[in-house]
């Protein structure tokens, strides 16, 4: 391949612009028919550029979630049954993640983090977004509400979680088990809470009476997956990539498919949540590899300089088939194709065949470059919303 074709093939490579990666939230219905559970009705009610994520119900119908707006997060709220949407922060010095209702309040809590890199949990005012400390020594990640002034959380400490449990009444912070997982929930219809185990290779959901302390196993985790949601019947609803499993300890002995995600829109499922009547359940998808090759695509025959780069990592690596590294990085790779997009009028990419497998995307290209036309072959491999690894094939 001469180096004029290989710099415009490089052209499909670059950047992570956020921290974070771009995910959207999508309700769906749920119903169940004996022992079946069918999903239907799917809706992307974020439609958000960027980071939308963290999902809870407020109640049956709306739903809360972190949403990126100008630079920032702030909790957003979506009613499933008027599409009203609604901002409940614009918090300027901070970023909120994780809200959840306070049981009988009209109030919400969620981890704020700071620009000057404190996270604590606050209240917030559901009609107001007035804010206030709720717990001022402890580093939350993440939290649920056991009753209105008992709260189980999952703080940041020795490079890991604990479980803690905090008496605001009494404003006493107890520490019950280390090297937990994210997940945290009530269990339905009992005084117990669940968590994620993580002192073993193999994860475990295990029950906990947050007063005595007792816990007890009630299943491994799908591998390496850690969120989970209880509908009201006891059932756990736990995702693994494009899939939704099932358990039920009074039914079933181990974890079944309830659904599988067949259309490109639902890629890779990070987070699960249902409503208090569990006919809704909000998930978290990250963006299809597809569609993040196709905006790389538009923003290349737009010749689109940042657009093109937001669409990479950082640390993205360039190979020639089948492991030659050409490039890695995206600074100095920014310097070569800005100035190759502004001296480059006539320049266009068809592609002519698209194959998806898994979190990779091949495509056959069809390039004109300035009257000259060019056939090529690319594989790109997306993780976290990001393409970090390009092979041409000449």
């Amino acid at each position: 391949m001469g180096k004029s074709i290989f710099i415009i093939l490089l052209v499909f490579i670059t950047p992570n612009v956020f921290s974070q990666s771009s995910t959207e939230v999508f309700i769906l219905d749920i119903s169940k028919k004996g022992n079946n559970f069918e999903l239907k009705n799917q809706r992307n009610i974020s439609n958000n550029e960027g980071y939308d994520n963290q999902p809870s119900f407020l109640n049956n119908d709306i739903l809360l979630f972190s949403s990126t707006r100008n630079k920032q997060t702030d909790i957003k709220t979506y009613n499933d049954k008027t599409s009203e949407i609604n901002w409940i922060t614009n918090t300027k010095e901070g970023s909120e993640y994780s809200p959840i209702k306070i049981p009988n309040q009209n109030a919400i809590s969620s981890i704020r983090l700071d620009t000057n890199g404190t996270q604590l949990l606050y209240r917030y005012d559901y009609k107001t977004g007035i804010p206030k400390i709720l717990l001022k020594d402890l580093k939350v990640g993440y939290h649920c509400w056991y009753n209105e002034h008992t709260l189980a959380a999952a703080v940041l400490e020795d490079n890991g979680l604990s479980l803690v449990i905090s008496d605001l009444k009494n404003t006493t912070n107890k520490t019950l088990q280390k090297n937990i997982g994210r997940a945290l929930h009530k269990i339905p219809d009992t005084k117990l809470l669940s968590y994620i185990s993580k002192e073993n290779k193999q994860w475990k959901i295990k029950s906990i009476d947050p007063i005595t302390g007792k816990t007890s196993t009630i299943i491994n985790t799908i591998a390496q997956s850690e969120d989970i949601c209880w509908l009201p019947d006891g059932t756990i609803l736990m995702a693994k990539g494009n899939t939704i499993f099932k358990y039920n300890s009074k039914t079933d002995k181990n974890w079944s498919i309830l659904h599988t995600f067949l259309d490109k829109e639902i890629n890779t499922i990070t987070r699960i949540s249902t409503n208090q009547k569990g006919d809704r359940i909000a998930i978290v998808s990250d963006i299809s590899p597809e569609h993040i090759v196709q905006k790389q695509l538009d923003a290349y025959n737009a010749r689109d300089i940042d657009a093109f780069l937001a669409t990479y990592s950082n640390t993205i690596k360039v190979f020639s088939y089948p492991n030659e590294l050409n490039y890695e990085g995206k600074e100095a790779m920014k310097k070569s194709y800005a100035s190759f997009f502004d001296s480059t009028p006539d320049l266009h990419c068809e592609i002519k065949n698209r194959i998806v497998i898994g979190n990779k995307v091949i495509d056959e290209e069809f390039l004109t470059i300035n009257g000259k036309n060019y056939a090529a072959a690319a594989i790109y491999e997306v993780k976290n919303g990001k393409i970090v690894k390009v092979t041409f094939i000449q």
